[in-house]
């Protein structure tokens, strides 16, 4: 079996939907209805409102920590970046794991999202 859907429940669809709308066709997705994108090959993001009386992410806590994509070269990571700080959203810096080329962003609600490139050699860092 492969994996093939991922829900991730926003506190705000309105905030989080342009961020998404951004990220996700830099990542290889293509959006099908307001809420949902597919990469083509049978795995679909799909986007609902969160409850209002639920908690927020919190960084190590229990649950998923991030959704990590491989990037296809180090160009690919810095156009991802600049794409993103383009459009408005916070965007940290590269970093720089033992030659792979590695950017951490989180959308509005905390739900991570890395984007490494794996230089041939580099070790693949947890």
């Amino acid at each position: 079996m492969k994996i093939d859907h991922v829900t991730l429940l926003v506190s705000s669809l309105d905030k989080s939907m342009p961020y998404y709308d951004c990220l996700l066709p830099q990542l290889g997705f293509s959006k099908t209805t307001p809420h949902n994108w597919t990469d083509g090959d049978g795995f679909f993001f799909q986007f609902l409102q969160a409850h209002p009386d639920t908690r927020p992410y919190e960084r190590y806590g229990a649950g998923m920590n991030h959704l990590g994509f491989s990037a296809t070269s180090a160009e690919q990571v810095k156009q991802i970046r600049q794409t993103m700080q383009d459009a408005g959203f916070t965007v940290p810096d590269i970093q720089n794991l033992g030659g792979s080329q590695a950017l951490f962003m989180k959308d509005a609600d905390g739900i991570r999202f890395e984007i490494t490139y794996y230089a041939p050699g580099a070790a693949v860092v947890d």
